[in-house]
């Protein structure tokens, strides 16, 4: 058995071994001794740190819910105006699956096993609304500046959350039949559609 002194390193430990047995059974089926034992650790280690599988997998989609997050709120920080701001967050979004490694991770952490876990539609919740109240903030700051006049921020951030999620649904289970991406331009028709029903002069181009 693996010994670790510090508590962080262990969770991580056990964590990363989760997802690789999520992976290597294709997310239908993993028991915490299979986790264990491709973590090198105890029944004890787990325990000190999961109540059971359930806030483990829930854990596994946090994190990885706040890394998407941390990296598509980094990309807007130094957006000069709300239109690039609005710019930038929609093609972060568009290009979460773009890599076959992205692809399988949300595959993975969208299966059966991890949303069979209880408490796996509020985290979710949790993080649609997190993205929203980013979108809302977006908005409020083109209202302010006559980017977006037509914008009405908390309604118009839960429809556009609702537009990427479907372009992200088909780019996560209908990927392209010729192999090519075609993320860009998926990106491309978003924007555009987007900064039309907000009113923005010029549409995407004049971002």
């Amino acid at each position: 058995m693996a010994v670790l002194d510090d508590q962080d390193d262990e969770r991580e430990l056990i964590m990363n071994a989760a997802y690789r047995c999520l992976l290597a059974s294709e997310g239908v089926s993993v028991s915490i001794t299979d986790i264990l034992h491709a973590a090198g650790l105890s029944t004890r280690a787990f325990y000190r740190h999961f109540a059971s599988k359930d806030s483990l997998l829930l854990a596994l989609f946090r994190r990885d819910c706040e890394r998407v997050t941390a990296e598509l709120t980094s990309s807007i920080t130094a957006a000069a105006t709300a239109r690039e701001a609005l710019h930038r967050w929609i093609d972060g979004v568009l290009h979460l699956m773009s890599t076959q490694p992205r692809r399988r991770r949300a595959l993975i952490l969208s299966s059966e096993e991890t949303r069979r876990a209880r408490g796996f539609a509020a985290e979710r919740e949790r993080f649609q609304t997190t993205q929203e109240e980013a979108l809302a903030a977006i908005l409020r700051r083109g209202v302010e500046d006559g980017s977006f006049p037509w914008a009405d921020p908390r309604a118009d951030a839960e429809q556009i959350q609702a537009v990427l999620g479907r372009a992200l649904d088909r780019q996560l289970l209908c990927p392209s039949a010729d192999g090519t991406d075609g993320t860009d331009e998926t990106a491309d028709r978003v924007t555009d559609f987007v900064f039309r029903a907000l009113g923005a002069s010029g549409g995407a181009t004049a971002a």
